[in-house]
């Protein structure tokens, strides 16, 4: 992976979004459903896209809006829909266009009191609450962002009555629909003005924040927090949790300094990323450079990402934590300081996190749950409460509340942020020195993840590989034992191979948007047998790729 000269500077003017011709983008580019990039496609944080290219544009949201409205009619889902919206610039033109749409098919919609920017897991909280104890009139949501994705992207995901990501079955009935909307020209959707869909009868208001934060002591030990006088500091790096800090920290009586209130589309203060662009992920050093440069100012500090899904730990001891480091810490506290979770609860992480993660759940005696990358497979285990964490390498974690129930069943950086200052309040270490304890007993974990470039062809040859199709035995000088085409935990498809040996291991899967396969790989031996993982890896997806291996006749 090649950094950019540029990666962890500020942004320069010339980098920003032009964001009044992105919107006129949006109104006016009309996506030409015969073109595979400006068709409606679903991976795994719903549709995803920017109006410059033609594939998040105005018609691509009335029509996923319209599909939505059928699946709700067709399952009797008629309660209310709660709507949340993030800071990206596209996030308020689809909120209206959404709206107009929810309107005229008369969909009790819920919308944030004062206009205020909704953060994905007071969706997901919300959802749940209301849904409690009911058993018909539920309700479910949507809540449009393209999480840390660059400034020109948008985001549309829908979260059915589990309140979680939609699965894979629900997602495609909707990108189908929606699809064949677009190819009738919007012809059946449904749709009003959208001053008339904010007077509507039918469009009310829930304030998110105050429902939320009021219930996040049942979720972290506030008290600990706010007892211990821990210095906190957290960027939300202008994102839609921007004013849930300050109210966190009144609520709670929290030592907290929320060092960037700034809400701008162009995201103009963040410094740039690996690749020279700007991309608000708080798993990355370079994006938040700014935030390290701070560390020494504060006992812990934290940021999310746009829709606060994701978080990033900074401590005192380690700068950043690697996203599997903080997941492994979190699952060594919660499940010793959670006494009211049953004995039989698991931790859940995806086939691509850390097996340092294995190794501190094994040292619990607790049940590892493993599936495919996306949060949307823990949902079940979330909300049947058979699953207390569930994390993922991409730095997106939630778990159960303090007795034990269901919190959410998405993604939740607030949470995972404050459990950092609550793990440092109770146990009088940071997470980053909690994790060189594990490297003490368990080994020292080096992990990297590489994109290379792959054609369509070739990715789905990727995604149909099946074990016999990998003919070697050894991956860096150990003998491979297990190979997987699907995770162990629910037998689900991984979308392409996961190779293990004792003391390392790689998965290889496509990008569900890009023209590039990813290549995932730990080793436990050092970085130099990390390297020949890497390499090996590669020349297998290539081998795999051509059909013969290196070294055959021809």
């Amino acid at each position: 992976m090649k950094i950019n000269p540029n990666a962890g500077k500020p942004a320069q003017p010339e980098m920003l979004v032009n964001v009044p011709r992105l919107v006129t983008a949006y109104y006016t580019r009309i996506p030409d459903p015969n073109l595979p990039a400006e068709r409606v496609v679903f991976g795994t944080s719903g549709h995803r896209g920017s109006a410059l290219d033609g594939s998040f544009n105005e018609w691509h949201i009335l029509a996923i809006t319209q599909a939505i409205c059928q699946y709700r009619k067709q399952h009797d889902i008629n309660g209310p829909l709660f709507l949340g919206v993030d800071t990206h610039a596209l996030s308020e033109p689809a909120y209206a266009s959404a709206l107009e749409v929810l309107a005229a098919n008369d969909v009790e919609v819920m919308l944030a009191a004062n206009d205020e920017y909704t953060p994905t897991p007071a969706v997901s909280h919300a959802i749940l609450t209301y849904n409690e104890g009911r058993t018909h009139g539920l309700a479910d949501g949507i809540v449009i962002t393209p999480s840390h994705n660059p400034p020109e992207s948008g985001g549309f995901k829908y979260n059915p009555p589990h309140g979680g990501p939609a699965g894979v079955e629900v997602t495609s009935w909707i990108e189908s629909s929606s699809n064949t909307f677009l190819e009738r020209n919007l012809a059946d959707v449904k749709r009003m003005s959208f001053e008339k869909s904010l007077r509507a009868d039918t469009t009310h208001r829930h304030d998110f924040l105050n429902s939320y934060v009021a219930d996040l002591q049942n979720v972290v030990d506030t008290k600990a927090l706010s007892d211990s006088k821990i210095h906190m500091g957290v960027d939300p790096l202008g994102g839609a949790g921007v004013h849930y800090w300050n109210a966190i920290a009144e609520r709670y009586k929290l030592n907290m300094t929320v060092v960037n209130n700034q809400i701008d589309p162009t995201f103009r203060f963040m410094t740039l990323d690996w690749d020279g662009k700007i991309r608000m992920d708080p798993s990355s050093p370079y994006a938040m450079r700014g935030m390290l440069n701070m560390k020494d100012r504060f006992d812990i500090a934290f940021a999310c990402d746009t829709d606060h899904d994701r978080h990033g730990i900074v401590t005192r001891s380690s700068g950043l934590l690697p996203a599997d480091h903080y997941l492994s810490v979190a699952v060594h506290y919660l499940f010793q300081s959670r006494h009211e979770w049953t004995s039989n609860t698991a931790v859940g992480k995806t086939v691509v996190s850390s097996q340092m993660i294995d190794r501190v759940t094994a040292a619990l005696d607790r049940k590892l749950y493993e599936v495919p990358v996306g949060f949307k497979w823990f949902v079940e285990g979330l909300g049947n409460r058979s699953l207390g964490f569930c994390g993922e390498e991409s730095a997106g974690a939630s778990f159960l509340r303090i007795n034990g129930k269901t919190w959410t069943t998405d993604k939740d950086g607030i949470v995972a942020a404050l459990l950092s200052g609550e793990i440092l309040a109770r146990m009088e270490r940071d997470p980053g020195e909690i994790y060189s304890g594990f490297e003490r007993e368990y080994g020292r974990s080096e992990f990297q993840r590489i994109d290379a470039p792959a054609t369509p062809e070739q990715k789905k040859t990727l995604s149909r590989l099946s074990p016999d199709q990998i003919r070697h035995t050894e991956i860096a000088g150990e003998a491979i034992h297990t190979i997987l085409t699907c995770a162990p935990g629910n037998n689900a498809s991984i979308g392409g191979i996961k190779v293990i040996a004792d003391n390392g291991w790689f998965a290889a899967r496509p990008s569900g948007t890009e023209d590039i396969y990813k290549i995932y790989a730990e080793s436990f031996l050092g970085k130099d047998h990390l390297h020949r993982i890497v390499t090996e890896a590669q020349t297998i997806v290539e081998e795999a790729f051509t059909g013969t291996r290196k070294g055959d006749p021809e």
